[in-house]
């Protein structure tokens, strides 16, 4: 059973969306972006046939399948997908009130924890220089991560990492020892300064 509902109302409405999209098969795909932060939005997308990825969970209705992003999944427990109409036509609303719910404790897996943090926390702040930083490895307590986008290259990289990401890191997450970078910053292409 999932987590999610999806009233009749909005069965019907997206099967008639679907229905013109003159694609055999066609579903739904329902994910959140940002899950587990303040940021989170719900989404649905079409999804034609093979473009759901393998860990989605399938959801059978009557006439299209949607499919539920794993990740996603736990942030839409109570969700609900309702088409309501009015005098001025109608209108499609999600509410998960879930989404911004953080899934992690200290009881989480390290790797979990500095994910989270990452994505609510820090990449939001680099995310407005086009940057964004991911967790490669961790090695004998020391977070290993990689830049990525805007702040490949960028002269101001170890600066944020030890002054930022590490004071932030090491605040939530007490075993943490450091964290490193693996990033190649001779290379300055997208480089935001």
């Amino acid at each position: 059973m999932s987590a999610i509902t999806i009233t009749e109302s909005a069965e019907h409405y997206l099967a008639d969306l679907l229905s013109k999209q003159n694609t055999s098969g066609i579903g739904i795909r329902i994910f959140i972006t940002q899950p587990g932060t303040q940021y989170a939005e719900t989404c649905i997308a079409y999804c034609k046939p093979g473009e759901q990825k393998a860990e989605d969970t399938p959801l059978a209705l009557a006439s299209f399948t949607a499919w539920i992003d794993a990740v996603s999944e736990p942030f839409l427990e109570d969700a609900l997908v309702d088409y309501a109409t009015d005098r001025m036509g109608g209108q499609l609303t999600i509410k998960a009130p879930n989404a911004k719910v953080p899934m992690v404790n200290e009881d989480s897996p390290i790797t979990e924890r500095i994910n989270y943090y990452l994505q609510t926390e820090i990449n939001p702040g680099l995310a407005n220089h086009g940057g964004q930083v991911s967790l490669v490895d961790i090695d004998e307590g020391i977070a290993i991560l990689r830049f990525g986008g805007g702040c490949q290259g960028c002269g101001q990289a170890d600066y944020t990492l030890k002054e930022g990401i590490e004071k932030t890191l090491l605040e939530r997450i007490p075993e943490l020892k450091g964290v490193r970078d693996v990033t190649d910053h001779s290379n300055k292409e997208n480089a935001y300064y």
